[in-house]
């Protein structure tokens, strides 16, 4: 609760700062509409801003969970495998070299402007912050439990799965955090692009209208959209670390 009333004291701080700015600079509107008329522009344009909000919705959940599944699936191989650690971890830190972002125009010609090549792009920057977080949490398992889990004659597999994967559960949980925030940079990058719908093409849309109001509401519903996903994979976190501590 003190959490939330925070937020809405910045929020409408921010709200009133904004708009004290464009009345005392005297801005023009297609320079930086006030939050006034943003607000005015989400109501008239709501059905077209959910229509486009549901699209980027769709992209960054599937590309969360497919990046969340791939991730941990590497993560567990890694922690399993040396020679898998020898040969994949080298290449997971060379992908970073590449910047991600010059992909997008490559996914959008192989695949085309449907959903696939977003989903893509917010997988491939989800992927790594949630396997390197997920493989140090294995690779981290207190000592004590694993030698005592060897004296009782566990197995590697169950070793893996009754202790290793319960104990790393915070370090996923760290990772998914940042890919909550990361995905929707994935999915509307991918939009940016190439894409016929959803809220990066309403937002160059509205720019190369010079509605830059619209564009701010679009702007706005994907904030809002990024706080709530990051706020429902923050409390799933914290619900499964309690559960899952071994």
């Amino acid at each position: 609760m003190k959490l939330l009333t925070r937020l809405i004291l910045v929020t409408v701080a921010l709200f009133l700062f904004w708009h004290f700015l464009v009345i005392f600079a005297d801005l023009p509107k297609f320079i930086l509409p006030s939050p006034f008329l943003v607000m005015q522009t989400f109501v008239s344009n709501f059905s077209l801003i959910l229509k486009h909000a549901v699209v980027t919705g769709s992209e960054i959940i599937l590309g969360l969970l497919a990046g969340t599944v791939l991730g941990s699936f590497t993560a567990i191989c890694l922690a399993i495998s040396p020679v898998a650690r020898t040969i994949v971890r080298p290449m997971m830190v060379l992908s970073q070299a590449l910047p991600v972002f010059a992909l997008a125009p490559l996914l959008t010609l192989w695949l085309g402007y449907g959903l696939w090549p977003k989903i893509l792009m917010a997988l491939l920057i989800i992927y790594f912050p949630v396997t390197s977080a997920f493989f140090d949490g294995l690779m981290n398992t207190p000592k004590g439990m694993l030698d005592l889990s060897r004296v009782m004659n566990g197995t590697p597999w169950r070793i893996m799965l009754n202790l290793r994967i319960p104990a790393a559960v915070p370090g996923l949980a760290s990772g998914l955090r940042l890919a909550a925030v990361y995905a929707p940079i994935g999915a509307i990058i991918g939009e940016w692009v190439g894409a016929s719908e959803g809220l990066g093409y309403l937002m160059l849309l509205a720019n190369g209208r010079a509605k830059i109001d619209l564009m701010f509401a679009a702007l706005i519903v994907l904030v809002v959209m990024t706080l709530i996903l990051h706020w429902s994979i923050d409390r799933l976190g914290n619900s499964l670390t309690a559960r899952m501590r071994p």
